[in-house]
């Protein structure tokens, strides 16, 4: 709890001192939540200063807590403290928490979640090959990348989500080759005699077209080596810049890209710039790394001409200690160029994020140790585990996949299903409306309540789950607080007048459900930025179900409309939980409707 641990400080700075511990400059980084509510807000370990002293914790701990009671009355948000097992616990009063949180809240509700001094902040996510459909194998790192997006910007980061197109790579090649090459007819005999012939449910958008003309090359080409060559043959000329390759390749991957978007955008998820592979060939960027990793005490030249770099002695071990960064026909590689990007990313902002694929750990260590190597800083990165089908892993090229479309389509159905079971007064538009908002709320909620190192195994009835801790729950408990506020509007009561007295209100008579409410709400802007320092949305997923669970306990126990009019203290707390729950949802991608 921020707001008392400052509070504190400095009186617990004084304690220190009077029991013999002069050096408290770490006083700050050792105060820390109580895990255990019940015994407290916030704990200082004593083991440390104990230990300097050459007490026994326990003793250390009870004289400190002594030497403490005389804060207990002068600072009002502090309420008791206590020795606990080594630990000093510490207790907020919740009537001067809600008088210092409820108003600031209430004030300013967007700036519920500045805790720290805002960066600019630069979020390459997806980036998946534009060759097909978004599929369900590639969806973790959107929805991952895109929470990452909207929760540093409700922490006040300055945030830019980019999304690097791969438009001259081998996947594009052979789906260029394919649009070249194959016909209607000719996709449909290859993969009929293939057992891949299955009818698209969007047979509409074209990125479900094209998938099938790629599909039916990477069949081919497993009978074909004269495939291969051609697509080679696009690659290499694509990465010497080659404009009609580099046309070609768009013009056959553009369409595709579209459609993915479109799907993206079904799930909540944009992106602010695009920015191309070729670009960095183009404007000379690869061929400026090139020759500065030629430089490099780490750089050798193999015997086919190829350039590398020896990357034993910097952690990389096994086969893969060599990183080739130019062929021996002087062209580059993927990683060449992006490094080329990275270099590039920096001056677009402060700080750096990528999300990528567990798979991807070996070469971004490559990446990174090249990127030193060229004086350039590193990014911060997320690795995820990836989404598998009970029988593996996904493949658009083996067609084993889920497509996002089939899913969110299944989920809205799903979702619509359940709800017009629980309101049948509503009309087909409503229904429809909700129904889609919970069905693709639930996806979202159910990947990102998964720390991103574990695995998922794909369930139909684990991505549509409407079961407690899920996001529905979340959606009703922000309808619920909406509808107070409606149905005081509908009795023609002045809620903007009420609120306007918050700072006046006295709020020494909590209740127990109420003061619960109150220390969660006050723990928002830290929960939320320990989520973001740790890399774990599913920590702020787990504290913002606990806001909604204590928000529900609330409502039951502290009625907000009474005989008299309006409890406004209700009133306030109710609001300033609604503010916080929403931004909580949005920063999770889950849609806040205003009733259900």
């Amino acid at each position: 709890m921020r707001i008392l641990q400052q509070a504190i400080e400095p009186h617990l700075a004084a304690a220190l001192s009077e029991v013999g511990i002069d050096d408290t400059s770490n006083l700050a980084s050792l105060l820390q939540r109580v895990k255990e509510e019940s015994q407290g807000d916030v704990a200082l370990p004593c083991f440390t200063y104990a230990k300097l002293l050459g007490r026994a914790p326990d003793e250390f701990t009870a004289e400190l807590a002594d030497a403490m009671q005389a804060t207990v009355a002068s600072e009002s948000l502090l309420a008791e403290v206590h020795a606990v097992g080594g630990f000093l616990n510490f207790r907020a009063d919740a009537s001067a928490l809600a008088r210092e949180v409820i108003p600031q809240i209430l004030a300013d509700p967007a700036a519920a979640g500045h805790a720290r001094e805002a960066s600019a902040l630069l979020i390459e996510h997806t980036s998946a090959n534009p060759n097909g459909p978004f599929h369900v194998g590639r969806s973790r790192n959107a929805i991952l990348g895109d929470c990452f997006v909207r929760l540093h910007r409700l922490a006040g980061d300055e945030v830019r989500a980019e999304y690097y197109v791969d438009d001259m790579g081998k996947q594009v090649g052979i789906l260029a080759w394919a649009l070249e090459n194959l016909d209607d007819e000719r996709v449909n005999e290859v993969l009929s005699a293939a057992g891949m012939n299955e009818e698209s449910n969007h047979p509409d958008k074209v990125d479900h077209q094209r998938v099938r003309n790629y599909q039916a090359a990477n069949v081919l080409r497993d009978s074909d080596p004269s495939i291969d060559e051609d697509v080679s043959e696009m690659v290499r000329l694509s990465e010497e810049a080659d404009p009609d390759t580099l046309d070609a390749f768009g013009k056959a991957y553009q369409p595709v890209l579209d459609g993915m978007l479109e799907t993206l955008a079904r799930l909540g998820i944009e992106y602010d710039s695009f920015t191309k592979e070729s670009r960095f060939i183009i404007d000379g960027s690869v061929d400026t790394v090139v020759g500065e990793l030629r430089q490099s005490e780490l750089a050798a030249q193999a015997e086919n001409g190829a350039w590398y770099l020896e990357l034993a002695e910097r952690g990389v071990a096994g086969k893969n200690t060599r990183f080739y960064f130019q062929r021996g026909d002087g062209s580059s590689l993927y990683a060449t160029r992006d490094i080329a990007y990275h270099r590039w990313k920096w001056t677009q902002a402060d700080r750096l994020l990528n999300i990528l694929g567990e798979d991807h750990r070996l070469q971004s260590h490559q990446v990174a140790v090249a990127l030193e190597e060229v004086g350039e800083s590193l990014p911060d990165v997320v690795f995820y585990a990836f989404t598998k089908l009970p029988d593996g892993k996904m493949s658009t090229r083996r067609g084993n996949v889920v497509f996002m479309d089939d899913l969110l389509d299944e989920a809205t159905a799903r979702a619509t299903e359940v709800v017009s079971a629980i309101r049948s007064d509503l009309d087909d538009g409503s229904l429809t409306t909700i129904g889609e908002a919970v069905g693709i709320s639930s996806v979202r909620f159910n990947i990102l309540r998964v720390s991103p190192e574990k695995g998922i195994n794909f369930r139909w009835e684990d991505a549509l789950s409407l079961e407690a801790d899920s996001a529905p729950f979340l959606m009703y408990s922000h309808a619920r607080a909406c509808s107070i506020v409606r149905r005081l509007l509908a009795d023609g009561h002045d809620v903007e007048a009420a609120l306007a007295t918050v700072a006046d209100l006295d709020w020494s008579d909590i209740s127990e459900s109420a003061a619960g409410l109150v220390r969660r709400i006050s723990r928002f802007a830290e929960e939320l930025n320990s989520s973001l320092d740790n890399r774990r949305p599913n920590q702020f997923c787990s504290y913002l179900l606990g806001l909604a669970t204590d928000y529900n306990r609330f409502y039951r126990d502290n009625p907000v409309r009474t005989p008299d009019g309006i409890d406004v203290n209700n009133l306030a707390l109710s609001e300033a939980a609604r503010h916080l729950i929403r931004a909580g949802c949005n920063g999770f991608g889950v849609i806040p409707l205003e009733s259900m």
